[in-house]
């Protein structure tokens, strides 16, 4: 059935969903804690990361011992739906719940699977780190705003999909960091960065020096902050070449933000725009050769000819 534009591209003004983003960056902390405990280690923590599905978010498959289990946060029937290799299936409804309570059903739902798993219970990459058992501060949960906020990175992840195919080099999945909450993809130079200074919330240096280890170019889209009141796709580069704050981009609404150190495009400008998808493409495109160029990348090995 053919959506309309306001389906496609929905309304997500940072102000009026902010209480159910906060209780949900916490939740989906909660689930990609698990894959951290599980997964092996991959370069660049990308064994951490979720993924966009049609109805929600996803973990992937998770290995246990010669088990394997996924969870997904579904934002059409507002569920979290854990699913083992022998066929087992529990659920807990995401409705308004403080984030305590949410970590204990879900414990309760790990240990009726037989999934021994032992999570670092404390959020990482926020300025308030709370325990998630003593977590009574994050409660809200809109389902139309969660439901929308999934519509626009199944969008962002459909785009970023198609930018990434364009490139050669080493790539990263276009996937979801639960400790940002951001939909990221990155392309590598193939040579090593200098060491990331770390500085991330509550969060030990070491997982920006691997998360940053080798010069690269990233894209995304992220719902906001305090210090970025507003929905964006972003773009950025590690280590940042110089002049790249200077370089002009496209489109017009697109800017470099001083305090982020970033390019970023207000969602808005995207979803009112007549061709929504082309501009985001103008966007990475643009942001992308940028780094490349001013970090003198080998971009005639590295890209797939047009």
């Amino acid at each position: 059935m053919q959506q309309s534009a306001q389906e496609v591209w929905p309304a997500l003004p940072l102000a009026a969903w902010q209480d159910t983003y906060a209780t949900l960056h916490m939740w989906t902390q909660i689930i990609g804690k698990t894959r951290l405990a599980v997964a092996p280690m991959q370069n660049h923590w990308w064994q951490v990361a979720l993924y966009l599905t049609p109805q929600g978010l996803t973990t992937s498959a998770m290995p246990l011992g010669s088990r394997s289990f996924a969870v997904d946060l579904n934002f059409v029937d507002h569920l979290l739906v854990i699913r083992t290799s022998e066929g087992a299936i529990r659920a807990l409804p995401l409705v308004e719940r403080s984030v305590a309570e949410f970590y204990r059903e879900y414990r309760s739902l790990l240990r009726a699977l037989e999934l021994p798993v032992k999570i670092w219970p404390v959020p990482v990459e926020v300025e308030t780190a709370i325990p998630f058992l003593d977590d009574e501060t994050h409660t809200s949960y809109d389902p139309d705003a969660a439901n929308r906020c999934w519509r626009v990175l199944l969008q962002a992840d459909r785009i970023l999909k198609e930018f990434r195919g364009r490139f050669l080099g080493k790539s990263s999945p276009v996937h979801f960091f639960w400790g940002s909450f951001d939909l990221a993809a990155t392309r590598f130079s193939g040579r090593p960065a200098p060491r990331h200074p770390g500085g991330a919330p509550n969060c030990p240096d070491y997982v920006m020096e691997e998360a940053y280890s080798q010069e690269c170019s990233s894209a995304g889209f992220w719902p906001g902050s305090p210090a970025l009141p507003e929905p964006v796709f972003y773009a950025y580069a590690y280590p940042t070449p110089a002049g790249f704050d200077q370089r002009p981009v496209r489109p017009s609404a697109a800017y470099f933000h001083e305090a982020l150190g970033e390019f970023v495009l207000p969602y808005d400008a995207v979803r009112t725009a007549t061709s929504p998808d082309a501009m985001v493409l103008d966007f990475l495109q643009m942001t992308y050769e940028a780094a490349a160029d001013l970090g003198r990348w080998d971009r005639a090995a590295l890209e797939r000819p047009a």
